[in-house]
């Protein structure tokens, strides 16, 4: 008999806590080199970007930074997720693991990765002296709803992955160029009027997910808009989920 949700979360976070030791294993810095990574990028896109959009650093700069540790999360979970059954062919052929323990591990390691990204921000905040408010409690739910989201997208995203091994590059492709019509770099001012801004951003669900994490950061509130397309989007997903592992979860093991 299958064991519990609450029984098989720790087989995941151990697997996902040894795939980030596995990668850095006899680094001297470990995982802290994809930070010193991110902490460049966020500098030089920074500089080149501030110069190009004439942008007061001391308000862009920390919110480039917010926005490119958030999606970096976000796009990481969503690639690797499509993975996260065909690099697992072996145990799934011989245990009879639940299938969510992958995607969880996959949602693991890339928040231990994200938790490392986090330690940019104190130092980004110092250099532009900008403080924080209590909008901060917001963080927390933003960052769940996020967390859920990403969960069932990790599974539909592997599941048919597992069957047609075309979808990983092309979710990749498609990640890249969500990256680039998403305010991520730019900011939704940019954009003009706050009609142009709804009709253009509006039903982009990383937006959402981007706002609901980053702006509590930033010191401002998510709108009631914000919280309730994310709501809206993990209800329709994770009944897709359900249907998808209902209808697929045996064939998986044969397709990996």
């Amino acid at each position: 008999m299958r064991s519990n949700l609450l029984e098989r979360l720790p087989l995941a976070f151990l697997l996902g806590s040894q795939d980030v030791r596995q990668a850095y294993r006899r680094s001297v810095v470990g995982p802290f080199w994809i930070t010193a990574g991110m902490a460049l990028q966020i500098a030089t896109i920074g500089l080149v970007f501030g110069i190009l959009f004439k942008s007061n650093m001391q308000e862009y700069l920390p919110y480039l930074a917010v926005s490119i540790i958030v999606w970096g999360f976000i796009s990481g979970v969503i690639n690797e997720s499509c993975l996260a059954f065909i690099s697992a062919e072996n145990i799934i052929k011989q245990t009879d693991v639940p299938l969510y323990v992958y995607v969880f591990r996959s949602l693991w390691k890339n928040i231990l990765v994200f938790g490392h990204h986090l330690v940019i921000l104190p130092v980004v905040f110092l250099i532009v002296w900008r403080g924080i408010n209590w909008n901060l409690v917001f963080f927390l739910p933003g960052f769940l709803l996020v967390l859920l989201n990403l969960a069932w997208i990790g599974f539909v995203l592997a599941s048919i992955s597992s069957r047609y091994r075309d979808l990983p590059p092309i979710i990749t492709s498609l990640t890249g160029i969500a990256f680039f019509i998403t305010p991520v770099m730019w900011t939704p001012e940019l954009l003009g009027n706050a009609e142009t801004q709804h009709l253009l951003l509006g039903l982009n669900p990383f937006y959402h997910f981007l706002q609901i994490v980053r702006l509590p950061i930033l010191g401002q509130s998510p709108t009631l808009e914000n919280w309730a397309i994310s709501l809206l989007v993990a209800g329709i997903g994770w009944l897709s989920a359900y249907l998808v592992h209902r209808r697929f979860s045996k064939m998986i093991a044969y397709w990996v």
